[in-house]
């Protein structure tokens, strides 16, 4: 809600990228979900105050960090970043894997 314009950095194949999009466009804010920089339209930001900036799971953040240059060098003079909230989320491995491993 504090945000004009939200960028997704992922593929459009991510359920987790596309989902985070979604979520944007539910509130009310537009969103668009983004391979990398290249695909930013200048459109989009004109006139926009604050840009929300997130990404999918796997990601890069090499390409977070391009698409905030990228803002920057369009006249950007300010990057907030917000913490959000640490995950400790442990997946075990499938059963099939523990028994290979075992019997290796």
């Amino acid at each position: 809600s504090k945000c004009d314009l939200i960028l997704v950095v992922g593929s459009p194949n991510s359920s987790n990228s596309t989902r985070l999009m979604e979520l944007s466009q539910k509130a009310g804010v537009p969103a668009y979900l983004i391979d990398d920089a290249s695909e930013i339209k200048k459109e989009w930001v004109d006139g926009k105050e604050n840009i929300g900036l997130t990404a999918g799971a796997s990601a890069p953040e090499i390409l977070v960090e391009e698409v905030i240059a990228k803002l920057k060098d369009w006249g950007a003079s300010m990057v907030q970043e917000n913490s959000g909230i640490t995950e400790r989320v442990v997946f075990s491995l499938p059963k099939e894997l523990i028994e290979e491993k075992e019997t290796a």
